[in-house]
């Protein structure tokens, strides 16, 4: 079976910075698609994060790039397998230079927190309770 894949393309200020960052969550970089000024992070087997460095994400758009720590452009959201790996994965995040974005979320069945990335991208990490999606 086909498995649809994403790729999420975000510009970012130092590509440098930014793979170290995605590295120390715990996230690999593809050398096959990273050079200079792009970087493949592979998150998972079907999700991909190209941080392209603003010149190189400018070759991609007419549109004015968003500065992300001024103003929203995307919320992206990873599930988390349970509560504990949501607060892993963000407390790395901070540890690595992220900084926390609002307020943990605990709904019992659902719990979630965020983190702004080092150039302001809001990733929500996010953990719900198997029996409660199934109904």
């Amino acid at each position: 079976m086909y498995q649809q894949m994403i790729f999420v393309n975000l510009p970012v200020s130092d590509v440098d910075a930014s793979k170290k960052f995605f590295t120390e969550l715990g996230y690999t970089i593809n050398p096959q698609f990273t050079t200079d000024d792009c970087a493949c992070v592979v998150i998972s087997d079907t999700i991909v994060a190209m941080l392209l460095g603003k010149r190189r994400y400018a070759d991609f758009t007419t549109k004015e790039i968003a500065d992300a720590t001024r103003t929203s452009e995307v919320l992206l959201c990873l599930s988390a397998e349970s509560r504990e790996k949501v607060d892993e994965l963000v407390d790395r995040a901070l540890a690595a230079g992220a900084r926390g974005s609002g307020e943990a979320v605990d709904h019992g069945s659902m719990y979630g927190r965020a983190f702004d990335d080092l150039d302001g991208h809001t990733w929500e990490v996010m953990w719900m309770d198997p029996a409660a999606v199934q109904g």
